[in-house]
């Protein structure tokens, strides 16, 4: 990292375009993880991007219904001492539906592809353990796939233990475990 203080933030309108520049870093078209962001959201325009980021804020209510194969879930954005979004972040209360089981787990999470390789993720990563506790789990499921060794080094740095390397109906993924610590 360059020597900036780091934060976790939701979602905020007024990152707009700190998080389109982070956005622009991906390939066209390409997924990018736990940003919540799905075929359809309009996040170029100052509207679209507004309603995408109360989207995201409404899947933290356990109140507000959400599309079938969604849980309820806490989005987040990795930001700096200035305003730079860096990544983002979703720690999902509960994972209730079987893909969650298989392949998505608890945390998930995605690093802006010119910051990768300089902790960030590391940082994350445990700043969002720190609010899993806090919502009083006990245990998280954290996934990558198997080619994905700077990940499961991450995992495993946090305390991650494998528990298995099975198939998903989206590809194989090594499924790691991470208790509270005592």
């Amino acid at each position: 990292m360059d020597g900036s203080r780091l934060a976790l933030t939701t979602p905020d309108t007024r990152l707009r375009d700190a998080w389109l520049a982070a956005y622009a870093e991906w390939p066209d078209g390409s997924h990018i993880d736990a940003s919540g962001l799905r075929q359809g959201d309009d996040v170029r325009t100052p509207a679209g991007f507004a309603a995408w980021a109360g989207k995201l804020a409404g899947c933290a209510d356990a109140e507000v219904p959400l599309p079938p194969g969604h849980v309820t879930h806490s989005s987040y954005w990795w930001i700096t001492d200035r305003d730079e979004v860096l990544g983002a972040v979703e720690l999902r209360h509960d994972i209730g539906h079987p893909l969650l089981v298989d392949a998505g787990g608890h945390i998930g999470y995605s690093v802006r592809p010119g910051h990768r390789g300089r902790g960030i993720a590391t940082w994350a990563l445990g700043a969002t353990l720190d609010r899993a506790w806090a919502r009083g789990l006990d245990a998280v499921l954290v996934t990558c796939s198997p080619e994905n060794t700077a990940s499961a080094r991450i995992i495993e740095k946090a305390g991650g233990v494998l528990e298995d390397v099975r198939e998903t109906p989206i590809g194989p993924k090594r499924r790691y475990w991470i208790s509270r610590p005592r």
